[in-house]
This record gives C-alpha cells, structure tokens and sequence, in this order.
C-alpha cells in the first residue's frame, strides 16, 4: 500500500484465510457448552453464479470429489439456486461429523480459488439449533477472513434475534475470528444449509 493509498483512505482487501474454517469444531464446543447449540450436519457454500464450460467443469469435479466420499452418510452433496439468483453447494452430514462437513466446505472453497472463481465466492455456513428449535448459522465471510452468526427467528417474516448474535458474538470471540463490522453481517435469508 503506498502513500497516496493512505492519504485517500484506500485500503488493501484481506486476504481469504481458509484455514479459518478449520476453527469451527472447537467454537461448536464452545457454542454447546456455552449456549446449548449442536451442529446440525448441513452447511453450504454460496458464490454467484458463472456462466461458461471452465465453471461448470470445475463445478462437476467438485460435487464428484465430495460424492466420491465412501464415509458419508445421508444424501449427497446437492447444488441449488435461492431466490436471489446466487448459487449454493450444499453438503449434509451426521450432526457428529462437523469435522468432515468442515473438510466439505474447505474442499468447495479451494477448488473454486485455484481454478480461478475465489472472486464469485461470498460465503460458507455452518447449521446448528438448540432444544428449543432455535437455529442458528456461523457465517464465514470468504472476502473479509471472519465470521458472524446469524440467527433467524422462527415464522413468517424475515427478522432475526439479533440479541443472541451478540451473545454469541461474545462467546466464540476466542474461538472465531469474529467479523466486528456488524454492518457486514448480512442476513442469508433461506440458505439451503441452515
């Protein structure tokens, strides 16, 4: 960054550390003990949507490689479309296995970032709930390297319990690196894997 960058309040985009997903299975400790939250087995990763042969490609061999796992359980790993127009891969799991469904999410990732589309990537996301049915999803921010929770409330309407993402903001703090813009923790309203 040179000085006429600082002088005009530019700033260099952080890096993507993927290695940060590899954080979740311990903050999930955290998360149980702490608040009563499990993993659900699902989580997904959403990126915009490319048209072309080279996307499609990589695409097919990125949905072959996790459906070639012989250790899993349930359905395979699934592509949908929100209503939004961006594109999810979603991977399910047994609840106990937030280690493989970790290794899922890094395995997309990756291979979207070495052949070229990490600029389309936007997220990754981890399910839990709680007895009570309360859901909630950590958020991995692929372009800014942290995460936030985010904690839909149950009906109709799209609101969110914003005073348990606080709470939770609070308690992975030494777990996660925890995004602390909190105007960039954006709802994902309808996420396949939540």
């Amino acid at each position: 960054m040179g000085l006429l960058d600082i002088l005009l309040g530019r700033t260099k985009p952080v890096a993507p550390d993927l290695d940060q997903l590899f954080a979740l299975p311990s903050a999930a400790v955290t998360l149980e003990a702490a608040a009563g939250f499990t993993p659900t087995g699902r989580g997904a990763v959403c990126f915009a949507t490319v048209e072309g042969g080279a996307f499609e490609q990589t695409h097919r061999e990125v949905q072959a490689l996790l459906d070639a796992d012989a250790e899993r359980t349930g359905p395979p790993v699934e592509l949908t479309q929100d209503s939004y127009g961006y594109s999810w891969l979603v991977s399910h799991r047994a609840p106990d296995e937030l280690s493989a469904l970790v290794n899922d999410l890094h395995a997309v990732n990756s291979a979207m970032e070495v052949n070229g589309f990490g600029p389309q990537l936007l997220c990754s996301l981890a399910g839990f709930e709680d007895d009570g049915g309360r859901r909630l999803a950590l958020v991995y921010l692929y372009k800014r390297g942290t995460f936030f929770p985010f904690a839909p409330l149950a009906g109709d309407g799209q609101r969110r319990d914003s005073s348990l993402e606080l709470q939770v903001k609070s308690m992975l703090g030494n777990d996660l690196r925890i995004e602390q813009d909190l105007s960039r923790w954006f709802p994902v309203w309808g996420a396949p894997g939540l």
